[in-house]
């Protein structure tokens, strides 16, 4: 009786939360678990002719082949930092979208990049319809590795007719990748201009 009372509770809290889950909602669009790519290469063979044992593919290489498999195109950091330097990004042309949630955004994303959550859309959809619809060019990341929340964010934004999948571009290597580089880092809220590593 008491396990029945609480999920009532706990189904109504979330009913009525303006932040809880919409059962009915695709968190991860794009996703099919009977097609999914495996998470190993093929067999090789070493020099005498023996099975070398399947190596595991890196996440890296695994995310790659996911966001080609769902027609997003994966960007590398010399082709996320060469975008970040371009003159167009100062007049919104081209954006950087941070997929992170709100803490992880506040401690440290690429400079001027616009926040989407893709777990909560509606929160973030006002702020970044407009300058989507705008821009030529659209960097979404998130942490890296295999943090899918940036393609999440990518096919929510491509799915939902915001913004056309040939604008569309995942920093596979993400925040991770950005900092160890040394490259420049805002907190808290978008142009703040609090920057750490600022460019020469």
């Amino acid at each position: 009786m008491v396990g029945v009372i609480g999920v009532a509770f706990a189904l109504l809290a979330n009913l009525l939360s303006p932040r809880g889950l919409n059962p009915a909602a695709n968190y991860f669009p794009g996703d099919n678990p009977s097609t999914a790519p495996t998470n190993q290469i093929p067999p090789a063979r070493s020099a005498d002719g023996s099975n070398v044992p399947p190596q595991p593919a890196s996440a890296e290489d695994s995310l790659i082949a996911r966001l080609q498999k769902n027609g997003l195109h994966p960007l590398d950091r010399a082709g996320a930092e060469k975008l970040f330097r371009d003159p167009r990004r100062q007049d919104n042309a081209i954006l950087f979208i941070d997929a992170r949630d709100a803490d992880h955004y506040q401690e440290g994303h690429i400079p001027g990049a616009f926040e989407f959550y893709p777990y909560h859309p509606a929160d973030y959809l006002e702020a970044v319809l407009a300058p989507c619809q705008i821009a030529s060019q659209i960097v979404v990341y998130c942490t890296g590795g295999d943090c899918e929340d940036s393609q999440s964010a990518a096919l929510f934004l491509r799915d939902a007719g915001a913004v056309p999948a040939e604008k569309l571009m995942v920093y596979v290597g993400g925040i991770t990748d950005w900092e160890a580089a040394g490259l420049p880092v805002e907190t808290g809220p978008r142009n703040s201009g609090n920057i750490r590593n600022p460019s020469p």
